[in-house]
């Protein structure tokens, strides 16, 4: 699995675990990389980059999901989605290097990976709705 493939696959467990237990980013990542024996600094560092900025971009995030899944409340979506989506968001905003197709392909994969049956099409619909509509020149 590539470096950037598995640091967000950390940063979804991470964030889990921050809903679940009330951690902190750091704790909630170190956990994660210690318990899959994780030390390969790039992935630390971009699991840890994915998680902080997330929380930090939260509110606004969590409103643009809310916007484009027709006004549900954000905890009305399963938990695994709803960070999947945190992190395509903040992707899709914010790392201008990233281009929007791997966003979306990498936040697919972890839905198909971690989610529901079908929630891999849920999540390619909204990210796919945000990109075309918020970064249509991504």
């Amino acid at each position: 699995m590539r470096k950037r493939s598995l640091a967000r696959e950390f940063a979804l467990q991470a964030l889990y675990n921050m809903e679940i237990r009330n951690c902190p980013a750091k704790e909630a990542v170190a956990m994660v990389c210690e318990v899959n024996r994780e030390e390969d600094r790039d992935v630390v560092d971009f699991a840890l980059h994915l998680v902080e900025s997330v929380a930090a971009n939260g509110k606004d995030i969590n409103a643009i999901i809310v916007k484009y899944v027709s006004n549900w409340p954000i905890d009305r979506i399963a938990i695994i989605e709803r960070n999947i989506l945190r992190i395509g968001v903040y992707e899709l905003l914010y790392e201008e290097d990233i281009p929007a197709k791997v966003t979306i392909n990498e936040a697919v994969e972890l839905a198909k990976r971690f989610g529901e049956d079908e929630a891999y099409r849920f999540v390619n619909g909204v990210l796919d709705k945000i990109r075309i509509e918020l970064c249509p020149t991504k």
